[in-house]
């Protein structure tokens, strides 16, 4: 059995519950809600819980300190359960991505993503998984806003099917490895299932 700290990055407050850049959170919460972990404990600059799903032991984390923060959050969690970047998961919202797909990244640079900026900053690596969320880029206008805004009406009522798509790559994921879980999710469209 292996342990993972999967967080889900995003903003806390009610005016960014709702928001693009709050995608994973989303995720995150859809899948405490599968696997029955309560992410409610206050620790390390966030909310967390831990339990086991998949046959794995897992930490699950939503920092609080909002997204350009996210690392002062995440590194702690990792010391504290003597973990490695490499047991790491970070679900984000991803721009460059069209809304409903999905891509799995191992390390990289952050992309002019404030959170990933962050979590390199303060772990001194990029050496983790990454799952970016498409959120879509606006045809024009400020990319900034766009992000914190609300999902479009067309794309709200699509949401729960991606999110519960993306807790299926997750089991995937900790059962069969990160190769296949990329051959059969990366670019998928969640909207329209598997």
């Amino acid at each position: 059995m292996s342990v993972h700290l999967i967080a889900g990055l995003g903003n806390p407050g009610p005016e960014y519950h709702e928001t693009r850049h709050n995608a994973g959170f989303m995720v995150l919460d859809r899948l405490a809600d599968q696997a029955n972990i309560a992410v409610t404990r206050k620790a390390f600059g966030g909310l967390c819980g831990e339990g086991r799903w998949q046959g794995e032991r897992l930490f699950l984390l939503k920092p609080q300190t909002f997204m350009n923060l996210s690392g002062r959050s995440v590194a702690p969690a990792l010391r504290y359960y003597k973990l490695t970047p490499a047991d790491l998961i970070i679900i984000h919202d991803e721009l460059d991505i069209p809304f409903g797909q999905v891509k799995i990244k191992e390390g990289g640079g952050h992309g002019g993503h404030n959170g990933l900026r962050s979590l390199m900053e303060e772990l001194g690596t990029g050496d983790f998984l990454r799952i970016r969320v498409g959120i879509g880029r606006p045809p024009k206008g400020d990319p900034v806003k766009y992000v914190l805004g609300n999902f479009s009406k067309d794309e709200a009522p699509l949401l729960p099917r991606v999110t519960d798509g993306l807790c299926g790559l997750l089991a995937l994921l900790l059962r069969e490895g990160v190769p296949k879980t990329m051959s059969l999710y990366n670019r998928k469209d969640l909207t329209q299932g598997l």
